[in-house]
């Protein structure tokens, strides 16, 4: 590379790198500093060294909010990811309205969050949303409750909201990485006597898995960071129920006004989110040299 292009690439460089270091790098920084401190976004900050992060470990409210982003984790990654690939499988085939299907699943995506939140509110809505109402038609009175309000479906009353949206995400990925599967490989599969379920297992899968780890990734990443949704629902309740980190970080900055506190929640999340992504990387390679 002569001397000319790599000044070039500097200077193509340096906006994006200038960006990103004003607008992530140094907000990330800075919250990590004020983790350490005592800080009620007033007065100066106190250095008080990681009094905030064994405080963490001590907290109830924290403790309740991880276990829910764990199970949140598991189900939101899980969920959207299997049912978005298996409806990917099926609109790629040649089915009549095919077009219609693909817009109605296509259409939660589109929605942002907040929207998505005041749908399902409606959904849940106890005297005429659609499941009790639904319910009630059927004669089923006695399953009817306030969904939202109960602390035993709560949880998982966001987190089934936040999966409807996800999976549309998850089957645009999928579809579009399906134009990239041989025809061919399929043809001579099925010509050699695989049934639908071995082409699917043994061939459109692992052919699929580089979707999958950008489908995962970005399911990860997602519901770390999930904060609208919970916020419309249930604003963490009842009882922080259904609270996850970035609620609780938001309450703790921005209610409380523990804004030490809630950098040390931030910096937290941060920390498991990039353990999650690491060891899933890590995996994906190590399968992806097993299997080749």
């Amino acid at each position: 590379m002569t001397r000319g292009s790599r000044i070039s690439l500097f200077v193509m460089a340096a906006g994006p790198l200038a960006f990103f270091a004003i607008f992530v790098v140094w907000p990330l920084a800075q919250s990590m500093w004020y983790s350490l401190t005592k800080w009620n976004g007033l007065s100066d900050p106190e250095f008080i060294g990681l009094d905030n992060f064994g405080r963490l470990l001590s907290d109830p409210n924290f403790i309740k909010s991880f276990e829910n982003t764990a199970i949140w984790l598991i189900v939101a990654v899980t969920v959207p990811t299997i049912l978005g690939l298996l409806l990917a499988v099926l609109l790629d085939r040649p089915l009549r309205g095919s077009r219609l299907y693909k817009s109605a699943f296509y259409l939660p995506i589109t929605l942002s969050l907040v929207v998505v939140g005041q749908v399902w509110t409606w959904i849940y809505q106890p005297n005429w949303g659609l499941i009790n109402t639904v319910l009630e038609a059927l004669g089923l009175e006695e399953l009817t409750r306030a969904w939202l309000g109960d602390p035993e479906t709560a949880l998982i009353a966001v987190i089934l909201a936040w999966c409807w949206q996800q999976t549309a995400l998850a089957l645009i990925l999928y579809l579009a990485a399906l134009t990239t599967v041989p025809q061919d490989l399929i043809e001579a599969a099925a010509i050699d006597g695989a049934n639908a379920r071995q082409q699917f297992t043994r061939i459109i899968v692992p052919l699929l898995r580089p979707a999958s780890v950008v489908v995962i990734t970005l399911a990860v990443i997602n519901t770390l960071k999930g904060f609208d949704i919970v916020f419309v629902l249930t604003k963490g309740g009842p009882f922080y129920m259904s609270s996850n980190l970035a609620m609780y970080m938001y309450e703790q900055t921005f209610r409380s006004y523990h804004l030490g506190y809630g950098a040390a929640i931030a910096t937290a999340l941060f920390a498991l989110a990039i353990i999650v992504v690491v060891v899933y990387f890590r995996q994906a390679r190590a399968s992806e040299r097993l299997y080749g």
